[in-house]
């Protein structure tokens, strides 16, 4: 394969962070190992995305070679003998051109619509040299049902060097996984690895399962790329890859609605924010309006708010005060069950601000009652050692220690199970909802490991301690 000219690899970053951003050399810029990311002409990069009622719709995204100019699938209902093809009907959608260090390539964007809830479909999609394989996955149920969903914090760093095993342990060890939501930073998308390079990473780590199971991704920072305005000050955009990736549905806050939206699956009502707009680019008070809205009209029994920033950090020095300030409230008094978070590197489930023991001790006056649970978790290699609040606040933490988390849902009772990357139960909790509408927590009484911290330069697997201070 040859490698990439200058001028191929200077027009991603020309379009991505603009000209004056461009000063320093491309070619230092690190490549994926023997250069695999080249768009061909059979579909890659395949990615399915729920629409706002998956029991109705879904969306695909993937990516060809410039030769295939336009967006086109098959979908039939999917039968048990090889005659998908005999009752499939086309459809086809949106292209769009890119040129990255890869090459020129084309992203496609397909919604499928009308389609029967609880119901098995079977999809191929169309390259210059043809179908791809056939993929399938089935629709939401119209009524609550039980469904088990993974949840992801950043990925981001050793995307397919470390964290592919983590993901991939994941959809091995708990069958029955239907729904995938990721909390942020899914590609460094700065200087770690060439952009293009990190979404064909993320797109191989978890492979035919992105196809196959609906995504729900939040926006980090890392989404986001930097720019210099006209008058000379520092912004952020949100970066090139992200609307090509993902079809979302698009009913979110305005004017952040590429990165802000719901989707209600089978009782629960995730809800998905833009922390970087809020804090960066003056998106709070919108996101803010839209959120309580949101949940004030969800009609579902549970209802899960997903983002990238904290708003109680368990390694940066202090909390996110602004989101904390708008959104905890809210939280609170339209009782959100789980706050899925991101961007700190480290664990943290927290129940109570006051503490773990204040938490504890107020759930044992009140039989368990219990507000929001607030989560932060890292499937990467990226590791920031934890801070000092962290060592008494949060109900559980972890340090240096890649994790994913395995959430049932059944009627009236969540069950929160995190796993470390060999599979191993860290922690967990369930809650259940009681006639008065109020959550009660019981913590898990299956055996979990102990806490992982460093002890001084000394990791807790015994190497030395990957976690840096933030």
């Amino acid at each position: 394969m040859l490698k990439p000219t200058l001028s191929v690899a200077a027009s991603l970053l020309i379009l991505a962070l603009g000209t004056d951003a461009v000063a320093q050399s491309v070619s230092a810029i690190p490549r994926s190992p023997g250069l695999p990311y080249a768009p061909h002409n059979l579909p890659d990069r395949i990615m399915l995305t729920a629409a706002a009622d998956p029991s109705h719709g879904m969306a695909v995204s993937y990516r060809t070679d410039m030769a295939q100019a336009t967006s086109r699938a098959q979908i039939a209902v999917a039968v048990d003998g090889p005659t998908l093809a005999d009752k499939a009907i086309l459809v086809t959608g949106t292209s769009t051109a890119m040129t990255s260090a890869n090459g020129a390539a084309r992203y496609h964007q397909i919604r499928f619509e009308r389609l029967t809830p609880d119901t098995v479909y079977a999809y191929r999609l169309k390259g210059s040299a043809g179908w791809s394989e056939w993929i399938q996955f089935r629709t939401a149920a119209s009524q609550e049902k039980p469904f088990r969903f993974l949840y992801l914090g950043d990925i981001q760093n050793g995307i397919l060097t470390y964290a592919a095993r983590v993901i991939r342990q994941a959809f091995h060890a708990n069958g029955g996984i239907e729904l995938v939501v990721h909390a942020g930073d899914l590609a460094a998308q700065r200087d770690d690895l060439d952009h293009d390079d990190e979404w064909g990473e993320f797109d191989q780590a978890g492979g035919y399962n992105y196809a196959m199971l609906p995504q729900l991704p939040a926006t980090g920072n890392h989404e986001y790329v930097d720019v210099t305005l006209a008058d000379g000050t520092q912004s952020r955009k949100l970066g090139p890859y992200w609307p090509l990736q993902f079809a979302l549905p698009n009913n979110g806050a305005t004017p952040v609605k590429a990165t802000t939206y719901f989707v209600d699956y089978q009782g629960v009502r995730f809800i998905v924010l833009d922390g970087t707009a809020a804090l960066e680019l003056g998106q709070l008070d919108s996101q803010t309006r839209w959120l309580d809205a949101t949940l004030a009209a969800s009609k579902a029994k549970w209802n899960i708010v997903l983002f990238h920033q904290p708003l109680f950090t368990c390694a940066r020095p202090e909390d996110t005060a602004a989101l904390k300030g708008a959104w905890k409230e809210i939280f609170e008094t339209r009782k959100v069950d789980l706050v899925l978070q991101g961007h700190d590197h480290c664990y943290s489930r927290l129940t109570a601000d006051a503490g773990r023991d204040a938490g504890r001790a107020e759930r044992a006056k009140t039989g368990g009652i219990q507000g929001p649970v607030y989560l932060v978790s890292v499937t990467g290699s990226k590791m920031y050692g934890l801070n000092d609040r962290a060592r008494s606040q949060p109900d559980k933490t972890a340090e240096a220690t890649e994790l994913y988390q395995v959430v049932d849902v059944a009627g009236d009772r969540l069950q929160f199970r995190t796993f470390t990357a060999s599979g191993k139960l860290y922690d967990g909790f369930d809650l259940a909802r009681g006639k008065d509408g109020r959550n009660r927590l019981s913590e898990t009484t299956e055996a979990t490991l102990a806490t992982r911290t460093c002890n001084g330069t000394i990791g807790p697997d015994g190497g030395k301690c990957v976690a840096r201070g933030k």
